[in-house]
């Protein structure tokens, strides 16, 4: 029975999580620029853990209530794609090769990862309603001793689709040492945060 709910949970985050998002698009350019990696990963793993906790233990049903905190939440999410947005099409515009040893700016890159990560998992209701009110949600109907493992399973999949995501992308990092393909990237990962951004908007 254990396992079953283990896999049930797996199950569900793997039909929601493989989905192109901008939480997917920021841990691939993490990864194919080598910068902070694990940190990125674990931020987003972490953040999904408690969203998933937080939808077991009911907030997906007060989410379910309060249209108007989800118009609020849609809108600040648009925000901030669309600021991730300009500052991908300022680095297409003036691209450069990438710097993955670049110690000087280590502490700075590392703050700022997470802050975006943070960003990405938390200012995202895409991200929140598969997170919090489906995965949640769908949780909360098991047993009591049994939603834990199905979080686990949930969070299991989630640890396991970010760390292949990331080490995967970083494999492409000898492709993307010319600035022609770092632009390219670049623009497509802009032209991914407006189109999220306008589809957030829609949901304000």
């Amino acid at each position: 029975m254990a396992n079953s709910v283990f896999f049930q949970g797996m199950a569900l985050c793997a039909s929601l999580i493989m989905a192109i998002g901008a939480q997917n698009a920021f841990i691939l350019r993490q990864g194919i620029s080598r910068q902070h990696l694990f940190i990125a990963v674990i931020t987003c793993i972490g953040c999904d853990f408690l969203l998933m906790s937080a939808g077991v233990l009911g907030m997906g049903k007060i989410l379910q209530t309060l249209p108007e905190l989800q118009s609020w939440m849609a809108l600040a999410g648009a925000v901030f794609v669309f600021w991730f947005g300009w500052q991908a099409l300022q680095k297409a515009i003036r691209p450069g090769q990438l710097q993955i040893d670049d110690a000087t700016r280590s502490a700075r890159t590392a703050k700022s990862v997470v802050v975006a990560a943070l960003g990405f998992s938390l200012l995202n209701p895409h991200a929140i309603l598969d997170t919090v009110v489906l995965v949640g949600g769908i949780g909360a109907q098991q047993a009591p001793a049994n939603q834990p493992i199905f979080v686990l399973g949930a969070v299991s999949f989630s640890c396991l689709w970010f760390f292949s995501l990331a080490y995967g992308a970083s494999k492409l990092a000898p492709l993307f040492a010319k600035p022609a393909a770092w632009r390219v990237l670049e623009a497509l990962i802009a032209l991914m945060m407006v189109a999220i951004g306008i589809s957030l908007l829609k949901m304000a």
